[in-house]
């Protein structure tokens, strides 16, 4: 059987599982479309989170951004993992006591304000819209390869997949086939990270293999990789490079994003208890912790793996011959996301850093005159199988692996912007008469937009899948998070302060986002071009959001000491939701 008819079969397979499964879970009531009839185990629920949390940022970009800058990258490893901790800990628990339905019916109540229920509706979109392009984009990858269509035919597949099993089942259905969706991710991540890690250093546990011996070598890995890839102009694996100022900044971002993200927040109001809430917290972290320590292993290996591809004999020897290279890299070149061009003319392909201005003389000397090879970081994890020479069957898992992280974290972000706007938009705006038929009708119409206005605008992304997502964890940041906790730990917090405190991080992060970034759109071009270079005090357009949050409280809390204070019965909620009496049932449900 030819590659191409495998990876057909295994998709094919489990996207008629993830529909097979929303047919037979489907919501029937608006409890059972937002929150799954609040009767998951937490067990369960812990896989579901896990599978909704490690997106295609986690599954394809993030070992590619490690293994192409090295140590510099631990930072969305520490951040994300960081800030679930904080999620666990400070949020969920209090936010399922609460017993509401969404983010901002929560943020509306608490802050008693529709005005503030409405502006982090606000935020919960442009948060979610912002993070679901960066899965939409991993769909694209992963389809433009493995089943041989351009990036954007594959980002209508997906779209449409989403939306026959997101819609139709609503949280229920998205919940079990989550479950699905994370065996299939987690055994499609392991298996080639064994296989590659027992070739590489003869252990078969890639995060042990990591600190292992090279086995060709004799060296430690990470030492040789060291060596190589300074012998290539780039900067050494395992040392700190980049501004540690921005570093902190952009860790805490994701951390306090992380803690801020509403498509992961709804996922602990599906369990029947508080004490359940915790619980599939801590599940949730045995699940996604099986990710990601092999992630660093994943990417260090794919790293030296395509050095050794380029240079069989060493860098200070002679480059593979283009005419000579494997399968997987004319593959790769199909889908435009793995680019040579031969700059010296003698046919072999050079692939160095090029912008090292002390290298660029010894690279001259050779008669390199730049470097020849383009890599998207996006396709490390995915063409890892074939670098490595594994076994067709372990391709087709992986390609199936991808699309699972990318759609469930899809739908889950799905979920999350469709119940904003049909649950506090429509019902706690617009139209609160309405029936839960009604309601249930208009969740469904404003998820289908949301997947329409997320497949266009994946088909534009303003980075590498994590770097998008990284942004959508900024602006989490610094409207959502603060917000949220001001409103559990805070009596004194008023629905004034909240709607200052949310409008000044979520404009300020925006403005800067756009500014660093350089995107202003051109209208006929359909484009986003990087005009603008700049920063304040080096601080990235991936970090800003941690800034943003500062500001956030700090106007909140200013404007709120020089208003008047919430009413009596709202600091009793306020005490009411942090005290554990009562914690083994949840308050004020539906």
């Amino acid at each position: 059987m030819d590659q191409y008819t495998l990876n057909l079969l295994v998709v094919g397979a489990t996207f008629a599982l993830y529909i097979g499964i929303a047919i037979w879970a489907r919501a029937g009531t608006t409890s059972e479309f937002y929150a799954a009839g609040r009767g998951v185990h937490p067990v369960t629920n812990g896989m579901a989170t896990a599978a909704d949390w490690m997106s295609a940022a986690s599954f394809i970009s993030m070992a590619g951004l490690i293994a192409f800058t090295g140590y510099d990258n631990s930072t969305y490893l520490m951040g994300w993992t960081g800030g679930y901790v904080l999620l666990a800990l400070l949020l969920a628990p209090y936010l399922r006591k609460f017993g509401k339905f969404t983010v901002p019916e929560f943020i509306g109540d608490r802050f008693y304000s529709p005005t503030a229920r409405l502006v982090a509706v606000v935020c919960l979109i442009v948060a979610s819209v912002t993070y679901v392009i960066g899965q939409m984009t991993g769909v694209g990858v992963a389809f433009s390869r493995f089943l041989e269509v351009d990036v954007s035919t594959g980002l209508y597949i997906g779209a449409a997949v989403v939306f026959m099993y997101a819609v139709l089942g609503g949280m229920k259905g998205v919940t079990y086939t989550q479950v699905a969706q994370y065996v299939v991710l987690i055994i499609a991540y392991t298996i080639p990270a064994i296989f590659i890690s027992l070739q590489l250093t003869g252990n078969p546990i890639p995060g042990l293999g990591l600190f292992g011996d090279h086995v060709a070598s004799g060296e430690p890995l990470l030492a040789k990789l060291d060596g190589l890839v300074t012998d290539l102009g780039f900067a050494a694996y395992t040392e700190h490079h980049t501004n540690t100022f921005n570093m902190v900044l952009f860790t805490l971002s994701l951390m306090i994003g992380t803690a801020g993200l509403p498509h992961v927040i709804i996922r602990f109001f599906t369990v029947p208890k508080v004490a359940d809430a915790r619980w599939s917290a801590g599940w949730a972290l045995v699940f996604i912790a099986l990710l990601y320590l092999t992630a660093p292993a994943v990417g260090a290996m794919a790293r030296l793996n395509l050095i050794d591809t380029v240079y069989p004999n060493g860098p200070q020897a002679e480059a593979l011959a283009y005419d000579e290279r494997p399968d997987w890299m004319k593959n790769w070149e199909v889908t435009g996301l793995l680019k040579f061009e031969d700059k010296n003319g003698d046919g072999l392909i050079q692939w160095y850093n090029d912008k090292n201005a002390s290298f660029t003389e010894a690279a001259a000397a050779r008669g390199w005159q730049g470097s020849e090879l383009t890599v998207n970081n996006d396709i490390l994890v995915l063409a890892n199988p074939e670098i490595a020479q594994l076994p067709g069957w372990v391709i087709a898992l992986v390609a199936a692996g991808g699309l699972a992280a990318a759609l469930s974290t899809a739908a889950g972000l799905l979920l999350a912007i469709s119940g904003a706007v049909s649950h506090d938009l429509i019902k706690g705006q617009l139209n609160p008469n309405i029936s839960e038929k009604g309601e249930l009708l208009s969740a469904r119409i404003a998820m289908a937009v949301a997947i329409a206005v997320a497949t266009y605008l994946g088909l534009n992304p303003p980075g590498f899948a994590a770097q998008t997502v990284a942004l959508a964890f900024g602006l989490a940041a610094a409207s959502i998070f603060p917000v949220l906790m001001m409103g559990i730990f805070s009596k004194r917090v008023n629905n004034v302060g909240a709607v200052a405190g949310m409008l000044t991080g979520l404009v300020f992060t925006l403005v800067y986002i756009f500014l660093h970034k350089g995107w202003f759109f051109v209208p006929g071009t359909n484009s986003f071009p990087d005009t603008i270079e700049g920063s304040l005090l080096g601080i990235s357009s991936t970090a800003i959001g941690t800034v943003g949050a500062v500001l956030n409280f700090a106007v909140a809390i200013g404007v709120s000491r020089v208003t008047q204070a919430p009413p009596r019965e709202i600091q009793d909620l306020v005490e009411s939701i942090r005290i554990p009496k009562g914690a083994g049932a949840a308050a004020a449900d539906h």
